[in-house]
């Protein structure tokens, strides 16, 4: 990987993905790994600005990477996720999941919590749930291996800060983690 000329994480819901991309500028070679995979090579492209698209994780999301000359032959790499700036569509993210980290038996586990389809995730899988409404409101049951898991959403009160969603393991209330 000699043409290596950028790296990306980025995080969905199965988890977090490595982007590498190769851009060979006298021989035009453009080059796509995720998560140490290629997924895109090209050889002798004589045109050495535009795009590559391609898709990330298990539900496919679409990213394209943006090459743009700045100045001479010096070019410059951009990734869009879904349409958006990387840096936007973390931040839109980060408004519609939530994420845990946690160790069960020894084993660390990303749960992350889809707020529109209320899907709930683990390393990658996505979890069978059972949703039940109660007195405060909801909670989405689920278990990882042998652990009683229950993700309750409660409202805050506030408008603005609006429902409060609380990964609860064993009866141990789990932080959240900013991604």
């Amino acid at each position: 990987m000699t043409d290596l000329v950028a790296v990306w994480e980025v995080a969905l819901s199965d988890g977090v993905h490595k982007i590498e991309f190769e851009h060979g500028t006298t021989s035009g070679k453009r080059v796509v790994y995720i998560d140490g995979k290629e997924e895109i090579r090209k050889e002798w492209m004589f045109k050495l600005v535009g795009k590559e698209t391609f898709t990330v994780g298990a539900a496919k999301t679409k990213a394209t990477i943006n090459i743009d000359a700045v100045s001479g032959f010096a070019y410059e790499y951009t990734l869009e996720v879904n349409g958006k700036s990387l840096k936007k569509y973390m931040e839109n993210r980060s408004k519609t999941t939530n994420t845990w980290v946690l160790s069960l038996d020894g084993v660390d586990c990303r749960v992350v919590l889809e707020k529109d389809t209320m899907d709930v995730w683990c390393n990658g899988k996505k979890m069978e749930t059972a949703g039940e409404f109660v007195e405060d409101g909801t909670e989405t049951h689920f278990s990882v291996g042998d652990h009683d898991c229950c993700i309750k959403a409660v409202s805050s009160g506030k408008r603005r800060e609006g429902i409060i969603h609380t990964l609860i393991v064993d009866d141990k209330e789990i932080p959240e983690v900013l991604e």
